[in-house]
């Protein structure tokens, strides 16, 4: 693939345009809910809640749907690849009965919104799949179908499929849906906006204070005083819960490109192999459609970007020829350590303030659960299944223990290891343009970026959240940091929470 002739940003972006920004607010000011973050989980509460009569405002710290949600996949399904099975074991069947009938509640009350809103947002209705090549996982897929049809899901497994190459078999559920996620969320706040709610964006929230009002802290020092307070922004942004210690972020890449329509598959693909390879395409019209494949996920600020975007590339154009490649962006994940969302009050003893997180990769239908969740709990309605997904819950060792050792041993090493300077390593003179480096200062480390102009900017290598040293993404130009997921300009900027303080400039 000829990288310089292809777009490096989402194509959903590209295609749903936003008018120009909300400004931030500039005096302090007082509702009864404040939603902070304007992705779908955020958008999709805020709007349950106006259309419930409570006053609303959101702020964004970017743009609204162009965060996460402006770079998923864009698959509304209640398949999450082999989810079933592991929950039928870990959390009993009426734990599988109660995720399987939430995530599909999730989609039938999106296609009610967008019948109700007539939003022009490209849905299909379409079946989803999880697939493998590998004979000997068709086992592991017999039963994910089994668990997932005795929780209530047209479940199937399958030995063929539409997809050009051969197959080993596959779990197959009919009724569930694709979309574009921007033109869905942006309508939606249009809509929010006509209801009397407030939209807010690059407004940065830096403080939290609950209590009777909650009071909120923006990074130019405005208060946002609050009844209730959602915090929607992906990875929380407030540390207070402690939920860093349950979550592990993940970053996967996407390709896209045009593809014949007779070429294109129209259902949804997962297969769990080769680092998880997702397929689907969506309309571009004059016979074409638009492949999109995801896959090759890794922990933020540890693989070499480019060299897996040529890997996924090549898959995609093998597995389906006379693709275009013509897009290629990237997307953040975060996955809880028992692998159940944490939808719910942030922590034990809050009254006031509510999380939402940890989708696992499946934020559309997990956002849009939420804000029902979030919503009928704030407005004093009974959910049957707010238990199951419960930030609080208390998860037996035999669940959690393995993932959850795994994960802060991971984070120890960054932690520890990363923070000893390494007796030899690279010089600012070394640093290609367009490139960085953590490179040796006296006792310190620091950040060193080059430009493309070749002048030298230099920050500090300690990501802002917890202190972890960040590593230089050379494809999307940022900092990551590899424990929890942070990610900043070359500049120091924060792109992505949880920080939300950016690197401090060092001089060179």
């Amino acid at each position: 693939m000829n990288t310089e002739r292809v777009s490096q940003s989402s194509y959903w972006l590209e295609t749903a345009p936003a008018g120009a920004p909300a400004p931030p607010p500039t005096a302090d000011l007082r509702v009864d809910i404040a939603v902070v973050g304007g992705g779908i989980a955020g958008l999709s509460t805020a709007w349950e809640l106006a259309r419930r009569g409570r006053e609303v405002a959101v702020l964004e710290a970017g743009r609204l749907a162009a965060g996460v949600t402006g770079h998923t996949t864009a698959k509304l399904t209640a398949l999450h690849t082999l989810t079933y099975d592991h929950l039928r074991r870990t959390r009993g069947p009426e734990g599988a009965r109660l995720y399987a009938r939430s995530q599909s509640a999730a989609i039938r009350h999106a296609e009610g919104i967008v019948d109700e809103l007539d939003i022009d947002c490209d849905w299909e209705e379409a079946a989803a799949f999880t697939y493998a090549e590998d004979p000997r996982r068709v086992g592991e897929l017999r039963a994910e179908a089994e668990a997932a049809h005795e929780a209530g899901l047209p479940a199937e497994f399958v030995a063929e499929t539409e997809l050009p190459f051969p197959i080993a078999g596959a779990v197959r559920v009919g009724g569930q849906a694709q979309f574009h996620p921007r033109k869905y969320l942006l309508a939606l706040a249009d809509d929010l906006r006509r209801q009397g709610a407030s939209v807010y964006e690059d407004t940065r929230i830096v403080g939290l204070t609950e209590g009777g009002p909650c009071v909120l802290v923006t990074e130019a020092g405005v208060s946002v005083r609050a009844r209730e307070v959602v915090v929607a922004t992906h990875y929380p942004v407030f540390d207070r819960a402690l939920l860093f210690t349950r979550l592990s972020p993940r970053r996967e890449l996407v390709v896209a490109g045009a593809i014949d329509e007779e070429r294109a598959p129209r259902h949804m693909y997962i297969t769990p192999e080769q680092s998880t390879r997702s397929v689907r395409t969506a309309p571009l019209g004059d016979g074409r459609r638009l492949l999109i494949v995801t896959g090759e996920h890794f922990t933020p600020g540890t693989a070499d970007v480019e060299e897996r975007f040529a890997r996924l590339s090549a898959w995609a154009e093998a597995r389906f020829p006379g693709v275009t490649l013509t897009h290629r962006w990237a997307t953040q994940d975060n996955d809880s350590t028992d692998s159940v969302p944490l939808v719910g009050p942030l922590r034990p003893g809050s009254r006031h303030t509510y999380v939402a997180t940890g989708f696992g990769g499946w934020g559309l239908s997990g956002g849009i659960m939420a804000g029902l969740l979030l919503s009928d709990l704030m407005t004093g309605r009974t959910v049957e299944w707010s238990g199951l997904y419960d930030p609080r819950r208390l998860v037996p060792v035999v669940r959690e223990g393995a993932a959850f050792l795994k994960h802060q041993a991971k984070v120890a090493r960054h932690f520890v290891g990363d923070r000893i300077p390494p007796l030899t390593g690279p010089a600012p003179d070394d640093i290609a343009r367009g490139d960085g480096a953590v490179v040796r200062m006296g006792a310190g480390q620091y950040a060193v970026h080059r430009d493309e102009h070749g002048r030298l900017h230099a920050v500090s290598a300690c990501c802002t959240h917890l202190g972890c040293v960040v590593a230089f993404n050379r494809a999307e130009g940022a900092w990551e940091c590899p424990c929890h997921g942070s990610r900043f300009g070359p500049d120091g900027q924060v792109l992505q929470g949880p920080a939300v303080r950016p690197l401090k400039k060092r001089d060179l």
